[in-house]
C-alpha cells in the first residue's frame, strides 16, 4: 500500500511529426481528455477508505474483521494513478522515459521507507525479544529491497517458522508487490510501444492487451493457487498483478468515462462504496483470500474511481471529497508505514501471554501513529517528493533511492550485529536435562522451579534452531502441499520397522528415536506433516479446512496399511480438531477427532500395525524460549500450570481416544517433562521448550533412555 501523487504537471504540447515514425506519437497525443490532469479528491478519501479499513483491521475492532481488504483497494489506485502518469507522457511524447519514471518513484516511496525501517530497527534493540532480532534483520534487508513478500510466503508453508510472532515490517509485503509491478509494467510498456510502432496499431489496444496479459493469467492463478495453498498465495506478487492491472485498465480507458450519464456515476460510485463496505464488514480470516473474494473490493474500488472521472461531484463524494477524509488520505502511506510496527512494539509491552492486545489499546496505539506519520510526511515524504533539484535531475533522484535503500539494509545489517554471541555451552555427559531426574519425578527437588541455574542450554538465541532431525534431515512436510515424503534410516533388512507418523508433535521426537534405533538395530520409516494429525476425516486449519492434509492422509494410511515391513506405528500429535463446518462446536470437533482417531488406530492394528500413541506433552500458555531470554535469572516468571494446559493439546482427544480404541498402547512421558503441578522452564540447564508447543531437540535428547525404556514396556 502507498500513494501515488494525484496532482500530475501541466501537459507539455507534442512537438508537430517530422517523419512518418512519429506520427503514431502525435495521434496518441490527440486523444487525452481535458480533465486528465485534474485533482482527484475522490481518490485521495478513497485512500482514507483504504487505511482506516486496514488500520482498524490490525486494532483489532471486531467489526473491521475484514479490512484487510483495505490493501487490495490501495492496489486499485496505484495501478490507476501509475498507469495514468504514464499513459499521459505517452501522450505528450510518444515515448517512456524509465529513468525519470523510477525517479519519481524513489523520490515519493523510499525517503519514508529509510525512516520508517531505521526506527523499526531502533525499535526491535530497544524493545522486542532478543530472540527475534535475527528472523527481524532478514525482514528489515528483504523489505529494503522490496522482496519481502516473497519471504513471507515461503515462512507462511516453513515448519521451522510456523510459530513465529508477526514481524514489524510484515506490513512490507504489499509495497514489494506494488514496487515489483512498478518493475515490470514500465518494461512491459516499452514493449508494447514498439509493437504499436512497428505494426502501426491502436495504442489504446495494445497496451488493453498488454494489461490482459498480466492481469488475465494472474487472476486465474490467484483463484486456483488460493484454493491449493493460501498460505504463499496471500504473499506472492503473482496472484495480486491483476488488482493492479484493473487500476490500470481503468486508466487507459478513463477518457470515455466522461460520456457516462450523471446517474450511471452515482450509482458506480456508491455501489463501489457499499461493495468495499460488504468486504470489510464481513470478511474474516475463514475467508479464502485473494482469489474470487478479492473481485469485491477491487472492482468496488474501480467503480469508486470510474465515477469520480465525470468530472463532477457525484454521491460518493460526499464521504470522499471532504477535507478530513482528503487529509488523512494525505497522511495514508505514512500511516500505513508506521501502525504496525508501533503495534508490535505494543504487543511486547502490554499485550497478553498470547501476544495479544486489547482493541482500547490498539485503537489508541494506531491513533498515536499519526504523530510520527504527520513528522514524516511534513519533514521527509512531502518535501523531497517535491523537491525541484530532484525533479530536474532524475539521475540524483536515482541516486537518493539507492542511499535510502542502503540505509534499510544498514539498519538490517546493525540488528543482526547486534545479536549477543551464545555460550558456548553443550550437553556434556553430566546429568543435564530429564537426566536429572529419577524414576520418580515429582518428587525429584531437580524437577523445581528454579530462578537461576549456571547455564541454560541450548539458549534462547540457538533454541529456534534446535531441531529434531533424523540423520541430519528434518524429514517432515510443510503445512501446503499433498506429496507423500518419507525418510528411512536403518538397515533394510531389519528385523524391526518403526513407523514414525503424525506431525509436528511427532516429529520432536526423531533424536531420540534414531539413537534407539541405532542401538536396538531398527529400521525407521517417516510419515511426517506439519499441521496434519493422522485422522480419517477433515482437520482443521485457521478456521478452514486443511485440505492438503485431508488427501495427505488418505496416501498416508494407505501406505501404513500396505507396507508388510512394518511392525510398530508410533504416532502423536499437536492441538488440532476436525473440521466439522464454520459452526461446529469446539466440543463437536473434538469428539469428531476421537472418532477418527479410533478408527485409524483400529484400522492399523487390524492390519497387523502395533499402534502406539505419544501422550502430547504440555502445552505452555506463553512463549518460553523468548520468556527466558528476557528473564534469564527470574525463571520462575516463565513457567505456567501443567493442569490449565494439558488437555489443550493432543491431549484432549488423544485420552479419550485411548480409552476406545481396542490394542493401542500409550507411552506417556508427560511427567519427565513437567514433573510439577507447575511446569519449569529449564531442568537440569536444558531449555525444555523452543518455540511455542515443541520441546527443543537437546531436551528429546535427554528423554533418550526414558523413552526407550517406556517403548519396551508396550511393544510385544
Amino acid at each position: 500500500m502507498h500513494q501515488s501523487s494525484a496532482t500530475a504537471v501541466p501537459p507539455v504540447p507534442p512537438p508537430p511529426p517530422t517523419s512518418a515514425s512519429e506520427r503514431p506519437r502525435a495521434r496518441a497525443a490527440t486523444r487525452r481528455p481535458v480533465d486528465a490532469q485534474r485533482f482527484r479528491g475522490d481518490i485521495q478519501g478513497l485512500r482514507a477508505v483504504a487505511v482506516l479499513a486496514v488500520l482498524g483491521f490490525h486494532a483489532g475492532l471486531p467489526f473491521m474483521s475484514g479490512g484487510f481488504v483495505g490493501v487490495d483497494v490501495f492496489f486499485v489506485i496505484s495501478g490507476f494513478l501509475i498507469t495514468g502518469l504514464i499513459d499521459r507522457e505517452i501522450g505528450r511524447t510518444g515515448r517512456l522515459s524509465l529513468t525519470r519514471f523510477w525517479a519519481r518513484r524513489a523520490r515519493r516511496l523510499l525517503p519514508a521507507t529509510a525512516v520508517v525501517l531505521g526506527a523499526v530497527a531502533a525499535i526491535t534493540l530497544i524493545v522486542l525479544p532478543v530472540t527475534r532480532w535475527p528472523a527481524i534483520a532478514w525482514d528489515i534487508a528483504t523489505s529494503a529491497l522490496y522482496v519481502v513478500n516473497w519471504r513471507l510466503a515461503d515462512e507462511s508453508v516453513n515448519y521451522l517458522a510456523s510459530d513465529d510472532a508477526p514481524s514489524p515490517v510484515q506490513h512490507f509485503w504489499s509495497l514489494a508487490v506494488e514496487e515489483q509491478f512498478y518493475v515490470v509494467w514500465p518494461l512491459l510498456i516499452l514493449v508494447l510501444l514498439w509493437l504499436q510502432r512497428r505494426f502501426r496499431l491502436s495504442i489504446t489496444r495494445v497496451l488493453m492487451g498488454g494489461i490482459a496479459v498480466i492481469g488475465i493469467p494472474s487472476l486465474i492463478w490467484s483463484i486456483y493457487l488460493t484454493e491449493t495453498s493460501p498460505g504463499p498465495a496471500y504473499f506472492v506478487s503473482t496472484t495480486r498483478l491483476w488488482e493492479l492491472a484493473v487500476g490500470a485498465a481503468l486508466a487507459i480507458v478513463a477518457h470515455r468515462l466522461p460520456r457516462l450519464p450523471v446517474a450511471w456515476a452515482h450509482a458506480l460510485g456508491v455501489g463501489g462504496l457499499a461493495a468495499i463496505a460488504v468486504a470489510v464488514l464481513t470478511y474474516d480470516s475463514t475467508t479464502p483470500f485473494p482469489g474470487t473474494a478479492a473481485l469485491l473490493p477491487t472492482l468496488g474500488a474501480a467503480a469508486v474511481i470510474a465515477a469520480g472521472t465525470v468530472g463532477r461531484r457525484t454521491m460518493a463524494d460526499l464521504v470522499l471529497d471532504t477535507p478530513v477524509m482528503r487529509d488523512i488520505g494525505t497522511l495514508s502511506y505514512s500511516l500505513y508505514l508506521w501502525h504496525w510496527p508501533l503495534l508490535i512494539a505494543a504487543a511486547v509491552m502490554w499485550g497478553g501471554d498470547d501476544g495479544t492486545l486489547p482493541v482500547t489499546t490498539g485503537v489508541m496505539v494506531v491513533g498515536f501513529s499519526v504523530v510520527p506519520a504527520w513528522l514524516t510526511y511534513r519533514l521527509v515524504e512531502a518535501p523531497i517528493h517535491h523537491a525541484k533539484l530532484l525533479v530536474r535531475l532524475p539521475g540524483w533522484a536515482a541516486v537518493l533511492g539507492l542511499g535510502c535503500t542502503a540505509i534499510g539494509v544498514a539498519a538490517a545489517l546493525v540488528v543482526s550485529q547486534s545479536v549477543p554471541a551464545p555460550p558456548s555451552y553443550a550437553v556434556t555427559s553430566q546429568a543435564q536435562g530429564a537426566a536429572v531426574l529419577d524414576e520418580d519425578p515429582d518428587e525429584d527437588p531437580d524437577g523445581e522451579v528454579v530462578d537461576s541455574v549456571e547455564f541454560i542450554t541450548p539458549t534462547a538465541l540457538e533454541a529456534p534452531d534446535d531441531v529434531a532431525r533424523l540423520d541430519g534431515e528434518l524429514c517432515i512436510s510443510d503445512i501446503e502441499g499433498t506429496e507423500l515424503e518419507s525418510c528411512t534410516f536403518g538397515p533394510a533388512g531389519a528385523d524391526t520397522t518403526v513407523a514414525i507418523v503424525g506431525d509436528s508433535k511427532m516429529h520432536q521426537w526423531l533424536t531420540a528415536f534414531q539413537r534407539i534405533a541405532e542401538e536396538r538395530g531398527w529400521r525407521i520409516v517417516t510419515y511426517l506433516k506439519s499441521g496434519c494429525p493422522m485422522i480419517s476425516g477433515d482437520v482443521r486449519f485457521e478456521d478452514d479446512v486443511n485440505k492438503d492434509c485431508t488427501q495427505y492422509n488418505e496416501s498416508r494410511y494407505e501406505a501404513l496399511r500396505d507396507d508388510d515391513s512394518i511392525d510398530y506405528v508410533l504416532t502423536s500429535q499437536v492441538a488440532s480438531q476436525s473440521y466439522l463446518g464454520p459452526d461446529a462446536s469446539d466440543a463437536e470437533e473434538n469428539d469428531a477427532m476421537v472418532d477418527d482417531l479410533v478408527g485409524v488406530w483400529e484400522g492399523l492394528e487390524e492390519a497387523g500395525r502395533q499402534v502406539v500413541v505419544m501422550l502430547d506433552n504440555p502445552n505452555p500458555s506463553l512463549d518460553v524460549m523468548e520468556c527466558v531470554a528476557e528473564h534469564p535469572d527470574e525463571l520462575s516468571e516463565c513457567t505456567f500450570s501443567r493442569a490449565d494446559r494439558e488437555q489443550i493439546g493432543g491431549g484432549a482427544a488423544q485420552l479419550p481416544a485411548l480409552e476406545r480404541a481396542d490394542g493401542v498402547s500409550a507411552v506417556d512421558l508427560r511427567d519427565y517433562i513437567c514433573p510439577r503441578d507447575t511446569c519449569p522452564a529449564v531442568i537440569g540447564n536444558v531449555l525444555v521448550y523452543r518455540r511455542g508447543s515443541h520441546l527443543t531437540a537437546t531436551y528429546v535428547s535427554t528423554l533418550t533412555p526414558r523413552l526407550d525404556e517406556a517403548l519396551m514396556e508396550v511393544m510385544r
